[in-house]
C-alpha cells in the first residue's frame, strides 16, 4: 500500500524551475509534457524572465504555471498588461506569493491584494496557488504566516507548502490547516535529489544581491544536503506517506524544487517508479 501510494504521488508531480538560460533546452530534453512546470521569478531580474520562459513553455505544449510575486508587480496597469500576456499564451494557472524583494516595485506588498485585485479582474486564471509555511517564515511571524493563508483561501484554488526536510513536521502542519478549516488541496513542496556544491552553484549565480539574502534565508539547507546520510527525497517520501497520502490530508501532488537539476530530478523520479513497481 506505502508503494502504491508514493507511485501516485510521483505520478502528479511539479517541476519548478528558474528562468536561466538554458533552462528552456533541459525541460524540452528531459520533461514529458504532461508534468507541470512552475516557474519561479527573480527580485533582481523582474518578471520578464518568467514570462518570456512561460511563453516559450507553453506553445511547446507544457502546461506551465509562472510565479507572480506581488512586490514585482509595479501597478494596477502592470498586473493587467501580465494577465493578458499569460491570457493569451494559454496560461490557466498562476502562483502569487507575496516575493522577497526588500522594497516592493510599487503598490503591492503582499499576495492578498493581488489576489482581491485578480477577482475584481473576473478571476482570469481557472487555478491561482498560494503559499503555506511548514516551518517558520525566516522574516515572518509563524501567527501572521496562518493568518495570511486563511484570509486568502476564497481567492485561492490550491496551497503549495514551502521547502520543507521533515515529513513530521510536514504531516504536523497539513493536520494544523485541516483542523482550521483551510480546505484546500496542497502540493506538498519537496526538494530534489540535489547536491550542495550544484546548490550553492545555483545560489551564486541568481545574482549577486539575491544570492546574499537567498545564503542567509536559508543557511540551513546546505547543512541538510552535505551532512553524512543527509537529505534524499526519498527517505522523505517513504517517511511521509501515511500523512501525505491520508483521504484527509487533502495532498494533490509533490511540488518538486529541482533548483534546475532538471535531468536528474526526472531520473530519480523515473528511478525510484521502477523501483516501487
Amino acid at each position: 500500500m506505502a508503494a502504491e501510494a508514493l507511485r501516485g504521488l510521483l505520478g502528479r508531480v511539479r517541476y519548478e524551475v528558474l528562468p536561466a538560460r538554458a533552462t528552456e533546452e533541459k525541460v524540452l530534453a528531459h520533461v514529458p509534457r504532461d508534468i507541470v512546470v512552475t516557474v519561479t521569478a527573480s527580485p533582481v531580474k523582474g518578471l520578464e524572465p518568467t514570462l518570456g520562459l512561460t511563453e516559450r513553455l507553453a506553445a511547446h505544449g507544457y502546461r506551465v504555471v509562472p510565479h507572480l510575486p506581488a512586490r514585482l508587480l509595479r501597478d494596477d496597469t502592470h498586473l493587467k498588461e501580465v494577465v493578458e500576456r499569460l491570457r493569451a499564451a494559454g496560461v490557466d494557472d498562476v502562483f502569487v506569493p507575496a516575493g522577497d524583494a526588500d522594497a516592493p516595485a510599487g503598490t503591492y506588498d503582499g499576495a492578498l491584494p493581488v489576489l482581491r485585485r485578480l477577482g475584481e479582474l473576473g478571476r482570469p486564471f481557472e487555478h491561482l496557488g498560494i503559499t503555506g509555511y511548514p516551518e517558520s517564515h525566516p522574516l515572518i511571524h509563524d501567527d501572521i504566516t496562518i493568518q495570511a493563508m486563511w484570509d486568502k483561501r476564497a481567492h485561492a484554488t490550491y496551497i503549495v507548502s514551502n521547502l520543507c526536510f521533515d515529513p513530521r513536521l510536514l504531516g504536523d502542519w497539513i493536520t494544523r490547516i485541516r483542523r482550521r478549516e483551510v480546505a484546500l488541496p496542497v502540493h506538498v513542496g519537496v526538494a530534489g535529489p540535489v547536491q550542495r556544491a550544484k546548490l550553492l552553484s545555483m545560489a551564486t549565480k541568481i545574482g549577486v544581491g539575491e544570492s546574499t539574502r537567498f545564503l542567509a534565508r536559508h543557511a540551513s539547507w546546505f547543512w541538510r544536503f552535505a551532512r553524512p546520510g543527509g537529505y534524499e527525497p526519498e527517505r522523505l517520501l517513504e517517511r511521509g506517506a501515511e500523512a501525505f497520502t491520508a483521504p484527509s490530508a487533502g495532498v494533490a501532488g509533490l511540488h518538486v524544487f529541482t533548483f534546475n537539476q532538471i535531468a536528474e530530478t526526472e531520473r530519480w523520479r523515473r528511478a525510484l517508479l521502477d523501483r516501487l513497481r
